[in-house]
């Protein structure tokens, strides 16, 4: 295990512990094996070793002498936090689950969609339910330069019109790649106004 593993698995040890304590605190006797560690990584300010108040504190909460005890820093919850969030390294050669597809993605077409993204809540054509979710998990294989998704057929429907609104205000390369990758292109059908807004309009402009 290299030692970035290392320190993860540890504070995922302690965090684990702190979460199963009433108080957050881990107790030195729930961390017999590991309380040098721990302590190496209260030197790197990842682990916060109690003070005298909060020993004091936690002595009447245990109704026992607490002499040592330790939690994660404010920093320490937050490398683990994102260690578990960010992406894992990937392959071509992973699964799919059922009803996915795996879909590679050039670096400007991920740049594109990332933009597509960004807009969602401004958007009159709804994102994807998922796809934003898909592309932040997305999976970089870097010695094929693509970025890996598993998508659904309405999550590529929606790619596709994230790269039509791309190619029509710039680079057309983003959209021609998906269409002759997946044969999935989008091409906007002509909108009618509804039968009531319909009538309103025509019924304005009579004299």
């Amino acid at each position: 295990m290299r030692g970035g593993e290392q320190v993860l698995a540890a504070l995922g040890a302690l965090d684990e512990r702190a979460r199963a304590s009433v108080h957050g605190w881990v107790l030195a006797a729930d961390v017999l094996a590991m309380k040098q560690q721990v302590r190496g990584l209260a030197d790197r300010g990842l682990v916060e070793i109690a003070g005298r108040e909060d020993r004091a504190e936690l002595s009447a909460w245990e109704g026992t002498a607490v002499l040592w005890a330790a939690r994660l820093s404010p920093a320490g919850h937050d490398l683990l936090l994102y260690a578990r969030t960010r992406p894992r390294p990937g392959n071509a050669d992973d699964e799919p689950d059922a009803g996915r597809r795996l879909v590679k993605l050039l670096p400007s077409q991920m740049a594109a969609l990332r933009l597509f993204l960004s807009l969602a809540g401004r958007l009159r054509v709804p994102v994807a339910a998922g796809l934003a979710e898909q592309a932040r998990t997305a999976r970089s294989d870097h010695g094929a330069r693509r970025w890996l998704l598993y998508l659904t057929d309405v999550q590529m429907e929606s790619v596709a019109y994230g790269f039509w609104l791309h190619q029509m205000t710039g680079s057309a390369m983003e959209a021609n790649h998906f269409a002759r990758d997946y044969g999935i292109t989008h091409h906007p059908a002509p909108h009618q106004a509804s039968p009531a807004f319909a009538r309103r309009t025509s019924s304005c402009e009579q004299p």
